[in-house]
This record gives structure tokens, sequence and C-alpha cells, in this order.
């Protein structure tokens, strides 16, 4: 089994790498200007992603080289276009890696943030408070969704990243029902906590971020509904509370043209819609310049969710790596 050595947030122009394991985050096929095939890859590991090209690729590559797949890299890091990229110049399957090396873990400690969400919890008045620990707290849920990433590259797309974007939510659905009247503090902040639970099956793991049959077949709106009416049902929760909570699921992605089956038609619902855009979108933009190692003021590559370069805020710095609670 091949044995990491060099991080993508050590790499410096200049440095060489010889079979190093990477994750294929993307691959993209292309053809020079003289009919030469080569690859545009993205690679990734725990600390981020980082651009390459394999020219002139051997067929023998090309037809195996796909998303997901853990590979050994031969090549250089260079500079172009203010930002480091590997010249690539072998490629080849890597065998029986070990996935954490590879896969990003949120930079907040897993313990932190089940003690936030035993906190956030607590605060619930019933029947919400034993609905919502029956679903997190205990049991193959619970544990999925402290692992489970939030989304596939978009934004929060690390282990742990479903829990945090949660976490995030809750806190921002208990400073609005302060914000603005009529507003039902614990069904919003029960539908923050649960809006996403069924993506704890929307994907696996086994080769990067990638949708499972579940998710391709059923979704997480659709299974995060039918695991919140079966606790329901096991709990006898009240009837009229959990048609609320289900349109708040329903309809969390707003639109039918975004999935939601409904639109938000209730004060809470359309509350929720907003919070989950809001903190995804603002997940996404740091997440794009955690993951661009250029140096500038612009982010060199342009992000999928926004389609267009950043602006990196006035002091940002990326953060450090995972430390040892996460793994």
């Amino acid at each position: 089994m091949a044995i990491k050595t060099k991080y993508i947030g050590d790499l410096k122009a200049g440095t060489e790498l010889q079979a190093e394991p990477f994750l294929l985050h993307d691959v993209v096929r292309r053809q020079s200007k003289d009919g030469r095939p080569f690859l545009l890859a993205t690679l990734r590991d725990r600390t981020g992603q980082i651009n390459g090209v394999y020219w002139d690729v051997p067929l023998t590559v090309d037809v195996w080289a796909r998303p997901g797949l853990a590979v050994l890299i031969t090549g250089r890091v260079n500079l172009y276009k203010d930002a480091i990229q590997v010249s690539i110049t072998e490629m080849a399957r890597a065998r029986e890696m070990d996935l954490s090396v590879f896969l990003p873990a949120s930079r907040r400690p897993r313990e932190t943030m089940l003690a936030e969400l035993r906190e956030q919890i607590g605060a619930l008045a019933e029947p919400w408070q034993t609905l919502t620990g029956y679903l997190l707290l205990e049991g193959e849920i619970a544990r999925r969704f402290a692992n489970a990433p939030a989304a596939r590259s978009m934004h929060h797309a690390c282990i742990g990243g479903l829990m945090e974007h949660t976490l995030s939510m809750a806190a921002i659905a208990r400073l609005l029902a302060n914000h603005y009247p009529h507003v039902n503090v614990n069904l919003l902040v029960t539908g923050a906590l649960l809006h996403d639970v069924g993506k704890v099956y929307e994907y696996e793991m086994e080769e990067g971020f990638n949708h499972s049959e579940d998710g391709r077949l059923v979704g997480h709106i659709v299974r995060g509904i039918v695991l919140v009416e079966k606790a329901a049902a096991e709990l006898d929760f009240p009837a009229a509370e959990l048609q609320q909570l289900i349109h708040l699921m329903a309809s969390h992605h707003g639109t039918q043209e975004w999935g939601s089956p409904v639109v938000p038609k209730t004060l809470e619902a359309v509350l929720l819609h907003q919070i989950d855009l809001l903190d995804s979108r603002v997940g996404g933009f740091m997440d794009h310049l955690s993951n661009d190692k250029g140096g500038a003021e612009w982010t060199t590559r342009r992000s999928e969710m926004f389609g267009t370069e950043l602006r990196r805020p006035d002091g940002f710095a990326p953060t450090a790596g995972p430390d040892e609670d996460n793994e």
C-alpha cells in the first residue's frame, strides 16, 4: 500500500512528485490543436485541491481515469497563471488506500460540534426535543450524521460537513426567530436541525464523496421525510406539528426547479429556505477560497457555485487543516 508523504497544502512550485497518492476529484478530456489527447485533472487530499495537466495521456490511462479514484501521481509542481498546478508525467491506480488521507474533514472538532448539537436539542421544548434527539443523538442515523458531508463539492463537502452546516443553520434560525415576530422558534430550529437528515444516506465515501444509489433514486428530501415520519410514528408525535415540520423539509430548497416538491408557504418555511441558501452560499464561498492555492487578491479559478473568480476578504488566510479530533 502506498504511503502519502506530500500534501497539497504544503506543495510549492518546483516540488517533485514520485508516485504520490491523490484522489481524482475531477477529470476533463481535451485535445491539443494538433490532435494530441490530454487530461485536465483536479487532484484532492484532505488539505485541499490542486489542478493538474497530463499531456499525451496514454490510452491505457485514459480508459480508466475517472473522478473518485485513488491514483499515484508522478510529475512536477509548476506555477501557471499565479497558481500552482501539477504537470503530470505518470498516473497509476493506487490500491488499498485509506481514504481519510484524501477526504477533507471539518475544521471544527467533532466533539465540539456534538456538544453544540446536544445544547441546541436540549434548548428545544417538547415534543420537538424528543423527536430531534431520537434521530440525531442515538443509533445509526446519529452515527452517519456526525460523519456525512453536506454536499459532494459545492459547500461543506467534508467529513462532518453536514453537522457543521446544520449547526450553523440552527444558530442563524435562533437569531432570526428573535428578530422577526410570530416565528415558532421550536418549529424553525427543529426544521434547521432535521432539514437535511436524509443526506445521511445520500452520499457514500468509498471513492470520495459520491451519490449513493439511494441518493440517486430517492434523494435526501424524500428520504429525510420518510425518516422523520417513521420516528414520529414510533414516538406518537402530534400530527399537526408533524405536518408543519414536514412542510419545512419538503420546501427548504425553495422552488420546484431546485428540487422541492412544494414551495414555502409558512413563515418558518420561508425563513428556513433563506437560512439554507445563505449558509450554503457562504460555505461555498469560503470553501472555494480555501481550495484555491493562489496568493493573489482574487482566486485563480472560477467558483463552481458562483461562476466567477472570487475576491478574498481583507485579512483572509486559509485556516490550518483538521486536527486529530476529526480523524
